[in-house]
């Protein structure tokens, strides 16, 4: 099965160089840090002020050790899923090479949940680029598209939350209509209808956009299955580790999580998610009955378990085989550089 785009290769302006596969991506500007560093220190002053970071310590004493691992295992399969739904993307590009795959999107999915603005997410690119000789652009359009699957099964997700708050017939309705839209876009995709479109740079765009997206119905539907698991593993792991530090109802507790998970979204967004993260989920759960001083010690310490999660598998990826790079299998030997 052909992956999107696979069979193009690496554009002529993109193709693979020994400096260029090994050189560092840019990872932000001067401003995208000092905001960063600002949300940084408004969290540290807002939890000391309204809770007190002794106090919200405290209960990680009584955490136990078998719905630590549990949460944990759980946060590791995620990134496993989400590993073979990049494996299953890419088709022939990467085929035999999971290990190196996984590596990719474990060390993806570290870089974004340490680094500040997003920047996190020009690794992608910069790695399909160095191990597979996939063009930046190339790789940046499918990205697009994983993350619309994303948003997609974020939306259905609170669907259920909202079924489970205030259980009726038309939850699964919607959801049911929610879900239409998947091999929906796909037939529009099909139908032609930016071929039509007036030459122009509109058009060479869309037509860019389309070219990297799922080509059949079968893969589409395994991408979204892939999608659906990774994100059911991790938003019932963080809502496990949630109900220990935060004395509310199971619905309550997913849609913290989902508005912590949507921070991505903002325009702005702290180094290590830090402020970004706790004020979304804040501002799901406190209107839905969470108080304020609870919701923040308990989005903190959700925080803090994604970071530690992420501090120990983001180094695990490390340990995983890459094989050799692009620059590697034009030279014959192995790069350098050590991502």
């Amino acid at each position: 099965m052909s992956g999107p785009g696979a069979s193009r290769g690496a554009s002529r302006g993109d193709a693979p160089s020994r400096s260029g596969a090994s050189r560092l991506p840019r990872l932000g500007r001067a401003r995208d840090w000092l905001i960063g560093l600002t949300l940084l220190i408004g969290l540290v002053i807002a939890v000391e002020h309204r809770v007190g970071w002794r106090a919200l310590i405290a209960p990680w004493q009584t955490l136990s050790v078998s719905l630590l691992v549990s949460a944990f295992a759980l946060t590791a399969a995620s990134y496993v899923l989400r590993g073979l739904r990049v494996y299953e993307y890419f088709g022939p590009l990467v085929v035999g090479r999971f290990t190196a795959v996984l590596r990719l999107s474990m060390l993806h999915n570290t870089a974004n949940n340490l680094l500040p603005m997003r920047i996190g997410e020009v690794v992608f690119p910069w790695l399909m680029h160095r191990y597979f000789g996939h063009g930046f652009l190339a790789s940046g359009a499918s990205l697009l598209w994983i993350r619309i699957m994303d948003l997609h099964c974020l939306v259905l997700a609170a669907l259920v939350v909202l079924w489970l708050r205030l259980p009726g017939w038309w939850w699964p309705v919607l959801g049911a209509l929610w879900l239409a839209l998947v091999p929906l876009g796909l037939a529009v995709r099909r139908s032609g209808w930016v071929s039509r479109l007036p030459a122009g740079r509109l058009r060479h765009v869309l037509l860019f956009l389309l070219d990297a997206a799922p080509r059949d119905t079968p893969l589409l539907y395994r991408l979204y299955l892939w999608t659906l698991l990774s994100w059911g593993a991790k938003l019932f792991a963080f809502a496990l580790v949630l109900g220990h530090f935060v004395d509310a109802a199971l619905w309550q507790r997913l849609a913290g999580v989902l508005g912590a998970e949507l921070s991505s979204v903002l325009p702005f967004h702290g180094i290590a998610g830090a402020g970004s993260y706790e004020l979304t989920g804040m501002a799901a759960m406190v209107p839905l009955g969470v108080g304020v001083g609870a919701a923040l010690a308990g989005t903190v310490s959700l925080h803090l378990f994604l970071l530690g999660s992420t501090l120990i598998l983001g180094p695990l990826a490390l340990l995983l085989p890459r094989g050799k790079t692009a620059a590697g299998l034009q030279s014959g030997g192995r790069s350098g550089a050590s991502l």
